[in-house]
C-alpha cells in the first residue's frame, strides 16, 4: 500500500515540475494562435482611440454632414473589432475644428495626459467638399432626373505614444442615382432628396477609410497602463472590452523619453521605456478593467505602461 502512495506522490511531483518548466505562451494581438476567419475563439486586443467630431467646411449640407461623417465612421469602426472608441475623454481634446485651428499643437501638448488615460490614437477630420448636381429631361410629363453627389473627406490619425501624426488621407464618396420624378414636385421634396444623397455620399467616403485604419492599428503595439496598486493586486485600465484575456502575461515598461532635434527643437519621437517585469491577468473589474498579479520582476508603480508579452 505504501508503494502505491509513493508512486502516486512521485507522479504528482513529476507532473508539477513539468508544468513549471513549460515556457510562458506569448500572445499576439489576435490570441495565442493565428487568427482565422470567422474564428469564434479569437479575441483581438483593441487599441483605444478617441474620435473627435468632424466638421464640414463646404458650403453645402451644413453641420448635418459633419455628424453623419463622425457617426458613420464610429459605426464602421465598431464592426472592425480592432478598436475601442473612448467617449469619456472627448472634452480633453475638443472638436476636430479646434485641433485644425491650432495646427495640431493641442494634440502634442496633451500627448502625455492622453497616454496616462490609456489612449493609443486620436482620429479627427473634416468634410472638404460636398455638392449635388442634377440633370433632368426637358420634355415629357414624367421626367428622368440623374443626380450626382460629390464629396471629399479628409481624415487624420495621431499616434499618442509616438507623439506625432502618422496618417493624413482623403477619400471621395462620389455617387450617382437615377430616379423617376414628376416635374411638378415641390422644392422642399427636392431639397430633402439632395440632402439624403449627400449624406450617402459622405458615408461612402468614410467607409473607404476603414481598411487603412485597420492596417495602421495592426502595425502599432497595444499599450495599457497600471491604474492602481492595492496590496498585491495590480489594477489595469484595460480589460474584457479591450480584449484582455484571463491568463494573459503582460510586460511592464517605464514611460519613454521625448527626443528633440537639437538644431530645430522639433520633437522627433519617443524612446522606448525599459522592461521592469511581467504581470499575469487573473480577473476583471468594471466595464473595461483587469486585475493582475506580479509574475516576474518588481518595482511596478502606478502609471507604468503595459504591453503584451
Amino acid at each position: 500500500m505504501r508503494g502505491v502512495y509513493f508512486v502516486l506522490a512521485f507522479y504528482v511531483l513529476f507532473n508539477s515540475c513539468s508544468l513549471l518548466k513549460q515556457p510562458v505562451k506569448k500572445r499576439s494581438n489576435y490570441g495565442t494562435r493565428p487568427r482565422t476567419e470567422n474564428d469564434a475563439l479569437s479575441n483581438p486586443i483593441k487599441k483605444k482611440l478617441v474620435l473627435l467630431p468632424f466638421f464640414n467646411e463646404s458650403p453645402y449640407g451644413g453641420e448635418d454632414l459633419a455628424v453623419v461623417a463622425t457617426e458613420e465612421f464610429r459605426r464602421e469602426l465598431s464592426r472592425a473589432r480592432d478598436f475601442v472608441v473612448d467617449n469619456t475623454n472627448l472634452e480633453m481634446f475638443g472638436s476636430s475644428k479646434q485641433v485644425y485651428s491650432g495646427g495640431g499643437i493641442k494634440l502634442s501638448q496633451l500627448a502625455r495626459k492622453s497616454r496616462l488615460a490609456g489612449i493609443n490614437l486620436v482620429i479627427y477630420g473634416r468634410v472638404v467638399k460636398a455638392k449635388v448636381r442634377q440633370r433632368t429631361d426637358e420634355i415629357g410629363l414624367v421626367r428622368k432626373t440623374k443626380s450626382y453627389a460629390v464629396s471629399e473627406v479628409e481624415l487624420r490619425v495621431y499616434d499618442v505614444h509616438a507623439n506625432k501624426e502618422i496618417y493624413t488621407g482623403k477619400q471621395n464618396g462620389n455617387v450617382n442615382d437615377s430616379t423617376m420624378r414628376f416635374f411638378m414636385k415641390d422644392n422642399e421634396t427636392n431639397l430633402s432628396y439632395r440632402q439624403d444623397i449627400l449624406r450617402y455620399s459622405v458615408k461612402v467616403a468614410m467607409r473607404r477609410f476603414i481598411p487603412k485604419i485597420v492596417e495602421i492599428g495592426k502595425r502599432l503595439d497595444w499599450t495599457g497602463r497600471v491604474a492602481k496598486i492595492l496590496g498585491n493586486k495590480i489594477y489595469l485600465n484595460a480589460g474584457r472590452e479591450s480584449g484582455i484575456n484571463i491568463g494573459d502575461i503582460l510586460k511592464v515598461i517605464t514611460e519613454g523619453t521625448e527626443i528633440y532635434d537639437p538644431e530645430t527643437g522639433a520633437m522627433i519621437g519617443m524612446s522606448k521605456g525599459h522592461v521592469k517585469g511581467t504581470l499575469e491577468v487573473i480577473d476583471y473589474f468594471g466595464p473595461d478593467g483587469a486585475i493582475a498579479l506580479l509574475h516576474s520582476g518588481g518595482s511596478v508603480t502606478e502609471g507604468d505602461f503595459v504591453q503584451l508579452y
